[in-house]
């Protein structure tokens, strides 16, 4: 192991002491952009950056970039960087996204203490709001940095209680003047807990990601009519929680029907539910639900999405009420590139470390950082499959391992 396991552990528990919650199994946090814990996990990063003599940089939403320029580098060579996020779900775990974080620090001082001597510069980047939990749709900085959302559009981004992304950050001191541009970079590695159980199952200590899946979501609306539950007969209602369930199954129905055909990727969810007027005694007249399809073939989430709208009119006709299907997010399937792949996979050799190739059922910063430049992503084995909990759990010697590939692989790259 060419990294200090016991140096990054202490990292990644000094930084879980940041918005730690009480919870009788496990370790968990909350740490939401912009606040008062979002400060401290900023602070002691950007310290730990400093101590490692990287230079430092935070643009106007908040991403941290730090810079090492070694005697031996080009200065205006494009670097390779390595990163992932400090932010994280309500009552979330301690290693999604600050494990990507340390790691990438822990490569560079690895690199550092082993006397390499690379031809280009690395960075280590901290992307604001990639969870979403409190602004926007998640991966809010790495859209930023890759120029696929304006920073005043970001920073007028309003929280549940009206508080904009840009005074959130001026309220922590991590509203930046600098830049942070991702189309500069040469290549882009994110090392990330796999939050799935298939390199555990494997019995495999690394994942390479072939492709992070696309994600579209839909909002659908079933207009039906309220009425008193025990004075309208069943066949004079227009009931718009039972069409709604209906649909609900046709969702998961055509989900599987499109996993069987394929590699098992496709997936597709109804996680948001509201039934207006909400009354045990009342004939529901109107739903809203959220519907989230994911996967790494395009064409795949397209067939979902028409199987979809035909059961909506069957369901329609059938059941006498009225629908609206909107999307709000449709982002592509992201390839993670051959040179970042064939990079990890020499990493993974060098480290004597068995590795999977496989997909991302999650979205991460990797795969808006791939519409611009080489992106490669890496995955660490998650106990369970846990993630966005306080079980969730990565092996100490998990951790040095991949983080071992991670720094090969940058060294590959650099």
């Amino acid at each position: 192991m060419i990294v200090d396991e016991d140096r990054l552990r202490r990292d990644i528990d000094a930084n879980a002491a940041f918005g730690e919650i009480d919870t009788d199994v496990g370790r968990g946090r909350t740490v939401l952009t912009g606040t008062e814990a979002n400060r401290k996990a900023r602070d002691r990063f950007v310290g730990r950056l400093d101590d490692a003599g990287l230079d430092v940089s935070v643009d106007a939403v908040g991403n941290v970039f730090g810079r090492w320029v070694p005697e031996s580098a080009d200065p205006d060579a494009a670097p390779i960087v390595a990163g992932s996020h400090l932010d994280s779900v309500p009552e979330g775990g301690i290693f999604d996204g600050p494990l990507g974080v340390y790691a990438a620090l822990e490569a560079v001082r690895s690199l550092q203490e082993r006397g390499v001597e690379p031809a280009r510069p690395v960075g280590v980047v901290s992307f604001t709001e990639e969870e979403g939990s409190r602004f926007g749709g998640g991966m809010l900085g790495s859209a930023v940095a890759t120029g696929q959302l304006d920073p005043e559009g970001a920073l007028s981004l309003e929280d549940d209680d009206g508080v904009s992304l840009e005074s959130a950050l001026d309220s922590i001191g991590y509203r930046g003047e600098d830049v942070v541009d991702a189309s500069e970079w040469a290549g882009f590695l994110e090392l990330h807990v796999e939050q799935d159980t298939r390199l555990e199952h494997a019995g495999v200590a690394a994942g390479i990601v072939t492709t992070v899946t696309g994600i579209a979501q839909a909002t659908v609306t079933f207009e039906g009519e309220a009425n008193h539950a025990g004075a309208t007969a069943m066949d004079d209602r227009r009931d718009a929680l039972a069409a709604a369930s209906e649909f609900i199954s046709v969702v998961e129905r055509v989900g599987q029907s499109e996993a069987d055909a394929g590699e098992n990727t496709a997936v597709a969810t109804v996680g948001k539910l509201s039934v207006g007027p909400n009354a045990t005694n009342v004939v529901p007249g109107h739903v809203e639900l959220g519907v989230d399809v994911r996967d790494v073939e395009r064409e795949s989430m397209e067939r979902i999405f028409d199987a979809l709208a035909n059961a909506l009119g069957e369901i329609e006709s059938s059941r006498g009420v009225e629908t609206s299907f909107d999307r709000t997010l449709d982002v592509d399937p992201a390839p993670m590139s051959d040179v970042c792949q064939d990079a990890l996979r020499a990493g993974a050799d060098a480290a004597v470390v068995q590795v999977l190739s496989m997909h991302s059922g999650a979205a991460h910063d990797a795969m808006r950082v791939s519409r611009i430049t080489d992106a490669g992503m890496l995955f660490a084995p998650s106990r369970d499959g846990i993630s966005h909990n306080p079980r969730e759990w990565t092996d100490w010697e998990d951790c040095g391992r991949t983080a071992s590939v991670l720094t090969n692989a940058i060294e590959e790259l650099v």
